[in-house]
Formats: C-alpha cells, structure tokens, sequence
C-alpha cells in the first residue's frame, strides 16, 4: 500500500518556505565568504579555504545540530589542526612541498593525512563535539596545502572568522525560535 503526500505538499506550500531559507542561505553565505575573503586579501593571506564553506553551512544552516554548533566547531578544527601539525612533524613532512606543487602525493602524505584524520576522528568522538569539516582541515594541512606559514595562517583567520561572524549571523536573521530548515509550521 502506498502512502500519498498531505494536500498542502502537492500543492507546493513548503516551497514558499524552502525557497526563503534557500535565500537567506545564500544572501548569508555570500556576505559572509566575501567578508572573509576581503579580509584575507586585505591581510595579505589566502582566508578562503575549503574547509571554510562547509563549516559555514553548518554554522549558518544547521546551527541547531550537534555538528553546527560553535562549541563543535571550535574543538573539530582545533584539533584538526593539531593532529596535522603533529603528523607533519611525525611524518617529517614540515618542509615538504604540497601535493599541489608535487601534482602528486608521496607515501608519507598519504600516511600523515589517514593518520590526522583518524586523530581528528578519535579527538571528536572523546570530545563529543562532532564536526564533519575539520576532517578538512587535518587534510589541508598535511597535504602541505595550507602548510606552516602564510597558507595555515590564512585558513585560520578564514575560519576564525567564520566561528566569529557565523553564530551571531544566522541568530540575529533567523530569530531565537527559528525552525530549522525544512521544517513547516501548521498556522
């Protein structure tokens, strides 16, 4: 037996309410990744990497999920930046020319990046602070993409920034007892 949709979903009215979270989602995101970005080309530094544009979506548009809450954030990256530094160092890798400039990756990076991510996975999980895109970030850095330095630097403003600007932002555009995305009210 199949089960048809309520009335009000075949009639498209929660595309109304989709379509103006869509919106403020992307007039939000936009503001936001500029913002950052700005500041990283004013300061001198690449801010805009990619772990700052997953981590604003879980800021900005589920900010009420375990992995979109600041304190997550925080600790997720954190820690994905220690685990990276210390593979880097462990793997004898903080010299190493990033595999962007390789245009390969060598034995050692691939074993320092399995074994920060499975760091950032142990300290997450300890912590109970789940954050899918500080995976991100033990990547970057022991890929040598966003190495000691200039590059790392940046990515930390990048997303310094956002753990900054991101919170407040969707609290102050969505109000206090915002429903998450999705969701529909019946009034």
């Amino acid at each position: 037996m199949t089960t048809h949709a309520p009335a009000e979903q075949r009639s498209g009215s929660t595309l109304r309410p989709r379509l103006l979270a869509g919106l403020r989602l992307f007039v939000l995101s936009g503001a936001l990744l500029a913002t950052v970005g700005g500041i990283g080309r004013w300061i001198g530094w690449v801010a805009l990497t990619t772990t700052v544009g997953p981590t604003a979506y879980m800021l900005l548009a589920q900010p009420q999920s375990e992995a979109g809450r600041l304190r997550a954030a925080l600790l997720g990256h954190a820690s994905a930046t220690a685990a990276g530094l210390a593979c880097l160092a462990a793997f004898g890798l903080w010299s190493h020319p990033s595999i962007a400039q390789q245009k390969h990756d060598t034995a050692r990076q691939i074993g320092a990046q399995a074994v920060a991510v499975g760091l950032t996975l142990l300290l997450l999980h300890l912590l109970g602070a789940h954050h899918p895109p500080a995976a991100a970030t033990a990547l970057l850095i022991t890929s040598g993409i966003a190495r000691p330095g200039p590059p790392l630097y940046g990515m930390l403003v990048g997303l310094a920034l956002v753990l900054a600007i991101a919170p407040p932002l969707a609290l102050l555009t969505s109000g206090p007892h915002a429903q998450p995305p999705g969701k529909v009210t019946n009034g």
